[in-house]
């Protein structure tokens, strides 16, 4: 952590010298989510493991390239493929790209993941847009020393999600005709996924559904200062009573369906920004 400021710094400098000038929207792409990065005119592609001081995405699904480009008449740095907890890196290194857009110029950051769904009126293939969450994770990314330069010692999390971005949203999912719920995201440390009494805690606690995910980064996003928003896919139904084994082909699958709604909406949010 003491060298953090210089590592944030060094990885900047050297995708500036990769071209990276200024990107204005910051985007994560989450589980089977790749392919909005299909309607971004791409300027530059950087695999992860060139980045200096950047993890390497191990999960199957995540390609880990970084893509810079244009969407939608606006300058975009998108995450093709994220980190998690559970594969082994440190809060710190999960967030290290948004401190990294932060320092390039992003104002914005609009996440998506993929998620099961816990609220009974909420059906899998649907789209949620995050109004809060509860970070059951076990760690933070802002334990540790604060860098003033990075943002304040104790942010507000009142808001974690803007009003601003969300209400945008939920306009372009009218118009569009996409059904589009609103509710909490848990995160929680996987890999694993929960048994059946877990589910039920989840809920009695208020979440809508549960991911391993989104947390952390928006976490820094709001100590960042950025304007941030998420997206969840719901892939599966995790109703305790009726629990079926959850296969990743088959979340694949459902991620790739409402992957066009999810496009739908971000493209047109980031042309209207």
């Amino acid at each position: 952590m003491d060298n953090l400021l210089e590592k944030i710094s060094k990885t900047a400098k050297f995708l500036t010298n990769e071209g990276i000038i200024n990107p204005k929207i910051g985007i994560i792409l989450g589980t089977g989510l790749s392919k909005l990065v299909d309607e971004i005119n791409i300027i530059k592609s950087i695999d992860y493991a060139d980045i200096p001081d950047f993890p390497v995405s191990t999960v199957e699904s995540h390609h880990g390239n970084l893509i810079y480009g244009i969407l939608g008449g606006k300058t975009v740095l998108a995450m093709q493929g994220r980190f998690h907890f559970y594969e082994g890196y440190t809060m710190q290194q999960i967030t290290f790209p948004v401190r990294v857009m932060k320092f390039l110029g992003v104002s914005h950051l609009l996440v998506s993941n993929a998620c099961g769904g816990l609220n009974p009126e909420f059906r899998k293939g649907e789209l949620m847009l995050l109004t809060d969450h509860i970070n059951l994770l076990g760690s933070n990314p802002l334990i540790g020393r604060n860098f003033d330069e990075l943002g304040p010692r104790f942010p507000d999390m009142g808001k974690p999600y803007s009003k601003l971005l969300n209400d945008k949203i939920i306009e372009i999912a009218k118009v569009n005709n996409i059904q589009l719920y609103q509710g909490v995201y848990a995160a929680v440390a996987g890999p694993n996924l929960e048994s059946r009494n877990e589910y039920r805690y989840l809920r009695f606690i208020g979440a809508d559904v549960v991911g391993m995910s989104t947390i952390p980064e928006v976490i820094v996003a709001n100590h960042s200062g950025l304007l941030c928003s998420a997206i969840s896919v719901i892939t599966d139904e995790c109703d305790p009573d009726n629990l079926e084994p959850v296969i990743l082909s088959e979340i694949l699958a459902v991620a790739a369906k409402a992957e066009k709604k999810l496009t739908k909406i971000i493209v047109t949010l980031v042309e209207g920004l």
